[in-house]
């Protein structure tokens, strides 16, 4: 049985921040980063349960995602 390896993948921390991006309407939401300067958001992955957010939490180390709507 192959085990899961758990590597860290590093992001632009003083440039990006990761976000949430939810959809009022459908409900659908995107994990991704935010530029700051620029506002641009760059999607990574989308997120269908809360398994998935867990996986892009531990993909990037991050401890939260906040949501922007």
């Amino acid at each position: 049985m192959l085990k899961k390896t758990s590597t860290k993948i590093e992001y632009d921390k003083e440039n990006q921040k990761p976000i949430l991006k939810c959809s009022i309407c459908t409900g659908e939401q995107v994990a991704g980063f935010k530029n700051i300067h620029t506002g641009k958001f760059e999607d990574v992955m989308l997120i269908k349960n809360n398994k998935d957010l867990k996986e892009f939490m531990e993909m990037y180390d991050l401890s939260s995602v906040p949501k922007e709507y």
